[in-house]
């Protein structure tokens, strides 16, 4: 008898970036009403104080989703204060704090800035450890993971089991070379942020790259570790396209298209 690997789950999120023009309730409102299963909430101008956190908190879980992160805007390798970040993590209930890796592209950074970051990683993953809350790098252009040999590169010399990274498919790629990224971090990544934008960052329904994304949804259900996949961005912003780019996730991440 041959034993099938089961497959991963796959949470449909959104991040409400995705609604940065709206407050904390409309965004739930929304979110909800798309069948989403839970929300990043970002520090920019959601949950951007203790208050606000814990009102994104008790708003998600009452209309019955989850917290999925906290997405700070924290630079690794700047030092700063990371308490109150984490602080704004446990009022708003999320087990993972989204950080950026430098503020620096990886083919202008200095070895210098290389070491402010992994040292500095390493002092955020244990500070966040201690309260139960692990980091993930944002995959991104103009920092230290925006390309799969440089995230691997940093995750190997952080070398620390709190940390992990996001991935999303880079612009300008074409779809095999967006796949081929995500083959190269998956043992790492720990969500996934979800968007269709062309080479100079148009924002289209999810649907225009159906492929890429049953594609990735497939991969990644195959990678038997459950995973969120949430959306970020929408073509104009607008909640009706939230509503519909949420019925494509559904249909990928249930392995139904």
């Amino acid at each position: 008898m041959t034993n099938h690997p089961i497959p991963a789950d796959l949470t449909p999120g959104i991040c409400s970036v995705t609604l940065r023009s709206l407050g904390i309730d409309e965004v739930v409102r929304i979110s909800s009403e798309a069948g989403l299963a839970g929300i990043e909430w970002g520090t920019d101008v959601h949950a951007n104080d203790v208050d606000s956190a814990a009102h994104a908190k008790d708003a998600t879980e009452a209309a019955g989703m989850t917290v999925l992160s906290l997405g700070s805007y924290y630079r690794c390798g700047a030092f700063g204060d990371f308490e109150p970040i984490l602080d704004l993590a446990n009022a708003a209930g999320a087990p993972r704090v989204r950080v950026w890796a430098g503020e620096l592209g990886s083919a202008g950074a200095s070895q210098e800035h290389w070491d402010s970051v992994v040292k500095d990683t390493r002092r955020i993953a244990d500070l966040a450890a201690e309260q139960g809350v692990a980091i993930a790098f944002e995959y991104h252009g103009n920092t230290l993971t925006d390309s799969p040999a440089t995230t691997l590169e940093l995750l190997d010399r952080v070398n620390h089991p709190n940390v992990g990274t996001y991935w999303q498919p880079a612009v300008g790629l074409s779809d095999e070379q967006a796949l081929a990224s995500l083959h190269e971090v998956l043992p790492h990544v720990v969500g996934v942020h979800c968007f269709s934008w062309g080479p100079a960052a148009e924002r289209f329904p999810l649907r225009n790259r159906s492929l890429l994304w049953q594609s990735v949804a497939d991969v990644l259900r195959g990678n038997e570790k459950a995973l969120d996949i949430m959306l970020e961005f929408v073509a104009d912003d607008l909640p009706g396209n939230v509503l519909s780019d949420a019925a494509f996730l559904h249909t990928i991440t249930l392995g139904e298209d």
